[in-house]
């Protein structure tokens, strides 16, 4: 509990300051009747709390109020589709709400959507009653498109609340695609490597250990896991380990990649590469990807090429590593 804790307070250092902003919000708004230069006011204050904390419904609220006030459709349909990624879900469906007047039930689609798919994880796995819920949910996920952040955390929380209730297997299948996603976030990582390591599945164990060291550097915990199971082997381990070869290396890379392409990619398409095919095409692919925002699968593809010996793939691996530590 104390790591999702210190996670939470990385994720969301600013929660207060959101707080402050919809307060700020509700009095501005509740000044528009005598002074209608308020409204803008209240918008821009409500902007800030989302900011800030999209994980708070009354967020939400707050700025959706600001646009009825404004009779502003299309700004409804915007918050609603903003709403509706971060909620992992396909904005498509948005498509069926054209026709409707959103002044007036713009409100009513924002709720129905947060008491459908609560943002507060805990109230979220509250309304998990049964297993079909469940595997509806598991369902769901493996289809989504996490490349949005804030959906990517929104779900790494609800990950975690299947791990607290037992559910290991579904934990780290549905959490390897979101890391898929957000490679950078090493302190999942290294919380699946403990999982692994746990149950004994030591090479995959090495893979995340070595994922999160790669993000972050100054974290020990590949080279750790090395000297534990050394340790093991003096102590005579009925079993001595060895760091996967660099084949499962390659393969696991590859599998991380193809769980980073977005849903609206042609998978065979991104990933797909001819065996024979020339390593200074595949840089150029991941450079190509890197410089249209897809860097999730630029970094794997990278990282693969760098793993087959490629000096120049280990310094794209290294910018796209630094980009993404500063996004």
């Amino acid at each position: 509990m104390a790591t999702r804790d210190i996670g939470a307070r990385l994720q969301h250092p600013r929660r207060s300051l959101g707080n402050r902003h919809r307060s700020q919000a509700e009095k501005f708004l509740k000044l528009v009747e005598s002074n209608s230069s308020n409204l803008h006011w209240a918008e821009q204050s409500a902007r800030q709390a989302v900011l800030h904390d999209f994980t708070h419904p009354d967020n939400w609220r707050i700025l959706l109020q600001t646009k009825v006030a404004a009779s502003d459709a299309d700004g409804i349909r915007s918050i609603l589709d903003e709403l509706f990624l971060i909620l992992g879900r396909d904005p498509e469906l948005l498509l069926q709400l054209d026709g409707l007047n959103m002044v007036e039930q713009g409100s009513d689609l924002l709720e129905a959507a947060i008491i459908v798919d609560p943002l507060d994880p805990d109230a979220w796995w509250a309304g998990i009653d049964d297993s079909e819920a469940l595997q509806t949910f598991l369902s769901r996920v493996r289809s989504l498109d996490f490349t949005d952040p804030r959906a990517n955390i929104l779900f790494s929380r609800r990950m975690e609340r299947l791990l607290d209730n037992g559910h290991e297997d579904e934990y780290l299948e549905l959490t390897r695609k979101l890391l898929a996603q957000r490679p950078s976030n090493h302190e999942v990582w290294s919380r699946m490597g403990r999982l692994h390591e746990r149950r004994q599945e030591h090479d995959q164990a090495w893979f995340c250990y070595d994922q999160a060291q790669t993000n972050m550097p100054a974290l020990k915990v590949r080279d750790e896991f090395k000297e534990r199971m050394e340790a093991k082997i003096d102590g005579k381990s009925v079993r001595p380990w060895r760091a996967p070869d660099i084949d499962d290396r390659i393969e696991f890379l590859r599998r991380m990649q193809i769980l980073a392409i977005p849903a609206y990619q042609d998978a065979t398409e991104s990933s797909a590469t001819a065996p024979d095919q020339a390593k200074e095409i595949e840089i150029d692919r991941a450079k190509r990807l890197h410089g249209s925002s897809r860097s999730s699968e630029a970094f794997f593809l990278a990282r693969r090429l760098a793993a087959e010996g490629d000096e120049q793939a280990l310094t794209l691996v290294e910018q796209i590593r630094r980009q993404m530590e500063d996004e």
